[in-house]
């Protein structure tokens, strides 16, 4: 009798502890965690060797501001991805089964007392940089609950605040440097097409989903072969862009990111023009591999110069 019982409770204890690594997982699959490290990295990357003028690491550590501004923006996010995740359960529930499944261990309570605290850090570290900075994110939490709750059934509207959304941060950090240039500028336009573009191409895996729950997505409403020549259009402004890149810049490592972006560019119209079997797809993971590409290239071109590699070592 005591053998049974003994054998109850370890069965009991370790079912606790997969149903509660299972909520763990759930948590993690709601907050898009790799997605979220990624952008993380790309914002401190860009910060250090984009924005900021001063190649000091040992300053830019020690900014309260910088990492105020940037945590604030990661929280903001973080928050965002949850109350999408809340306004899109049913169609993620047809889209992405095995995630849903997963974030079904976590009650919807629990995801918006985590959506509330994330905003309300996000502020807190926002108010403590200026009132401006304050306004600043609660004009993005505002625009990311509207996108959800709203503009993601949109037409069009949908694609464009989705991509502005993404980019916001990066805004807030410029600002903050007040660093404008032509090299930023047109370096804002390729992350904008090539966003873009990775939101309309996503539209195309969800088509039947969409429809069902009244997504107004370019596919759905133009039609696939319509929406196809748009996509081949942004990838020609891409390559443009990414000429216009090479001729203005300079001669930094970088501009290797962009000659290369131009045969990726081209590789995406021919891949979208082929439509065969699974092209969305590979499509979409080309895009998303290329752009981790483009922040290693970011960090290494900042490694590149001798002043940054000595700023490393200054302590």
């Amino acid at each position: 009798m005591l053998k049974n019982d003994k054998k109850w409770k370890n069965r009991s204890l370790l079912s606790i502890l997969v149903y509660r690594f299972s909520q763990f997982v759930g948590f993690l699959f709601s907050i898009n965690i790799l997605t979220t490290i990624v952008f993380a990295f790309a914002l401190y990357v860009s910060t250090f060797f984009l924005f900021n003028k001063v190649d000091d690491l040992r300053g830019f550590i020690f900014d309260f501001k910088v990492h105020s501004i940037i945590f604030s923006a990661l929280l903001s996010i973080l928050a965002g991805r949850i109350i999408n995740q809340f306004y899109d359960k049913e169609k993620d529930a047809l889209a992405k089964p095995f995630n849903t499944k997963f974030q079904q261990f976590l009650k919807q309570k629990y995801y918006l007392y985590t959506y509330l605290i994330f905003n309300t850090l996000s502020l807190f570290l926002a108010i403590s940089v200026s009132y401006r900075v304050l306004l600043f994110f609660m004009c993005y939490q505002f625009m990311i609950w509207f996108y959800s709750h709203k503009l993601s059934k949109i037409l069009i509207i949908n694609n464009l605040t989705f991509v502005s959304l993404a980019l916001y941060p990066f805004f807030g950090v410029l600002i903050y440097y007040k660093t404008f240039s032509v090299k930023i500028f047109l370096l804002a336009i390729f992350l904008f097409l090539i966003l873009w573009i990775l939101d309309i191409v996503k539209d195309f895996l969800t088509k039947n989903v969409d429809k069902i729950f009244g997504y107004q997505t370019l596919p759905n409403t133009f039609g696939v072969q319509r929406t196809t020549y748009f996509v081949v259009f942004l990838f020609l402004l891409l390559i443009i862009d990414c000429v216009l890149i090479n001729l203005k810049v300079g001669e930094d490592f970088i501009l290797w990111y962009f000659k290369l972006s131009v045969l990726v560019g081209l590789g995406g119209m021919f891949l979208s023009l082929k439509q065969r079997k699974n092209t969305w797809l590979i499509v979409v993971n080309l895009l998303r591999i290329w752009v981790f590409i483009g922040i290693l290239f970011m960090l290494v071109d900042g490694l590149w110069h001798t002043q940054n590699i000595k700023s490393l070592f200054t302590f």
